[in-house]
């Protein structure tokens, strides 16, 4: 059996290398490093893609969100809300910009944020909302996008873990993440479905004005060369990891698909087990599966994790500190017990490997260990 890993990224590269490798030769025989064509080509093909007016190629999923929140010209002290439960970066940028980060809890089954949490922590200086897409599915973005509007709120979605993930209105429109709120960011830091081999990141956004302001404020606030309207930043994607994304985008959705393949096998070897939850699912949204998350709920979990990786098995915790109790995110308006969902998620959760490449027997062994491991 090939080596199991948590992300299988030369195999994937084996099965695309001719057109990996005339992307890149492309760029090196031109010499056109940045800002060359291959840029251009592929924000055009992403935005054929995901059906967004306009895609701003940035330099990481950080960047991202931290030139969407210039972008909207947020002044220090407005509250900017986003789930504790996530990834340090979207509390980062908020922290970074002088803004108030107000964090708020999640929803058990789907890991993301609980929309009447949202409602009770909206104050008359909150300006924008920051759901995030963990793991893979939107989420409630009607919910949310209604209470937005009734508060006059932003939405700045941070999709960097669900790109290709579709979300499907009451009424039956479909849209895909980052392409909902007012502003969307995603990343594609390697290990994402659509990934570079670097680092790399883009802003979606219908708005135009928003859009030009996004993309001066990308290229150090500099509308006509040398000539700087407002603060901005250096952050660009290079033509190699342009062409990189180029290669790759075409073959997004059966990533996506294999990456379903593999959720599902697991949803099934697991599903029955009543010490192991399987990932919830957001009933209007699809799942891309960037992580698969299980609730270890009747075994320990450290234990669980240290089982398998003496049998050569990996496994992730995603996240083991929430927001709040991040030392460099200490608030005296925050202690322990607040958010008692994110706590438990934090004490509980396990992410298995999940990749492109994942095959039947790579896939029985996992899961009959994991089953062995916790029912004995």
């Amino acid at each position: 059996m090939k080596k199991i890993q948590m992300v299988d990224l030369q195999t994937q590269y084996e099965r695309i290398r001719q057109e990996i490798d005339n992307g890149i030769r492309q760029v090196i025989e031109s010499a056109t490093f940045v800002k060359g064509p291959q840029v251009t080509a592929f924000q055009e093909h992403l935005e054929q893609y995901t059906g967004v007016k306009h895609v701003i190629p940035v330099g990481n999923g950080t960047d991202a969100l931290q030139i969407a929140l210039m972008g909207l010209g947020l002044k220090p002290g407005d509250e900017v809300i986003t789930p504790t439960f996530t990834f340090i970066a979207t509390a980062e940028v908020v922290a970074l910009l002088g803004l108030t980060p107000v964090v708020v809890d999640v929803d058990w089954e789907t890991m993301n944020m609980d929309i009447e949490s949202v409602r009770r922590a909206i104050t008359p200086r909150t300006k924008a909302i920051v759901p995030v897409h963990l793991f893979g599915q939107c989420a409630d973005m009607e919910s949310l996008m209604a209470l937005a509007q009734e508060h006059h709120l932003y939405i700045v979605e941070d999709a960097c873990q669900a790109i290709g993930a579709k979300y499907t209105f009451a009424n039956g429109e479909t849209k895909q993440a980052g392409t909902i709120g007012h502003i969307g960011c995603t990343s594609f830091f390697p290990s994402k479905n659509l990934g570079c081999y670097g680092d790399g990141g883009a802003i979606f956004t219908n708005d135009d004005e928003l859009a030009a302001r996004m993309r001066a404020i990308a290229n150090h606030g500099m509308v006509v060369r040398y000539h700087h309207d407002m603060i901005g930043v250096n952050s660009r994607l290079d033509s190699i990891q342009a062409a990189i994304l180029d290669a790759k985008l075409p073959h997004l959705d059966e990533y996506i698909a294999a990456r379903q393949k593999a959720a599902a096998y697991y949803d099934k070897a697991f599903g029955n087990n009543d010490k192991l939850l399987i990932p919830g699912r957001q009933s209007h949204s699809t799942h891309v599966f960037h992580q698969y998350t299980l609730r270890v709920i009747g075994a320990d979990r450290d234990k669980l994790r240290e089982g398998l990786a003496e049998r050569n098995i990996p496994a992730m915790i995603y996240y083991p500190v929430p927001l709040h109790q991040q030392k460099a995110y200490l608030d005296p308006r925050y202690k322990d017990g607040d958010f008692p969902v994110a706590e438990r998620l934090a004490a509980c959760v396990l992410s298995l490997p999940m990749h492109t490449e994942l095959d039947e027997e790579q896939l029985k062994y996992i899961t009959s260990n994991v089953l062995e491991l916790v029912n004995n």
